[in-house]
């Protein structure tokens, strides 16, 4: 599910998972997210349904090829909530480590940060169904880039070297695939464990988007123009 992406003031100071395991989830998404680009998570909640974004890779500089690609969870809560805020990744990890193994009530760090991508909204209906692209394939391509990436850096890269790397390797298509996807969803997806070995993720398109879901979570791209 995909929320209405626009941004509201939010009183809410706290979110009430549904139980232990979804607190764990959450948990583990939001690790790995950090793992990947340790900034920020905008946490989205209509009713009983919350949905977490985090993004993984975006373009640093005009004309990089990198797309932008954006992960997200989508999970219940025990008790309804309004709420769109954008806040560290750090905070929230910081939150839910406090919570202990047990806990389900999540304070919602107070300050908000700006993030730029937590503006680009995807659609929020219409989307069609395109493809689908086997989770191996998915998987291969992100430990190829990963290792392709670290052998073009050299030592103590300055950012522009790095962002061309990135921009490389993870802006041109996945091989082998019936739609042209980005590699870097590929890599998104694998960082944040939503590719699982042996199943398919199905692929769907909205406008300039993609949206590659399997039942673990949903990676959102907007590729580099010429690319769809």
């Amino acid at each position: 599910m995909i929320l209405s992406t626009a941004h509201t003031p939010s009183t809410v100071r706290q979110l009430v998972l549904t139980d232990a395991q979804t607190a764990a989830d959450l948990r583990a998404f939001v690790a790995r997210a950090r793992s990947a680009d340790d900034g920020a998570i905008r946490l989205q909640s209509a009713g009983t349904t919350l949905a977490a974004y985090v993004c993984l890779l975006r373009p640093r500089q005009l004309g990089e090829q990198t797309p932008m690609v954006l992960g997200l969870r989508t999970m219940k809560l025990a008790e309804s909530a309004d709420a769109d805020v954008t806040v560290s990744l750090a905070a929230v990890s910081d939150r839910l480590a406090r919570m202990g193994d047990d806990g389900i009530e999540l304070p919602l760090p107070p300050v908000n940060v700006t993030e730029s991508w937590a503006g680009i909204s995807p659609p929020r209906s219409g989307w069609t169904p395109v493809t689908e692209v086997p989770t191996d394939l998915l998987i291969r391509t992100a430990k190829d880039g990963v290792r392709e990436v670290a052998g073009i850096l050299p030592v103590n890269p300055g950012a522009l070297i790095v962002n061309n790397a990135r921009g490389a390797v993870w802006g041109r298509p996945i091989p082998d695939s019936a739609k042209e996807i980005p590699a870097g969803a590929a890599f998104a997806g694998y960082a944040v464990g939503f590719w699982v070995p042996g199943e398919s993720a199905a692929v769907y398109e909205a406008a300039r988007w993609l949206r590659i879901s399997t039942g673990h979570g949903h990676i959102l791209v907007r590729p580099p123009a010429g690319l769809i």
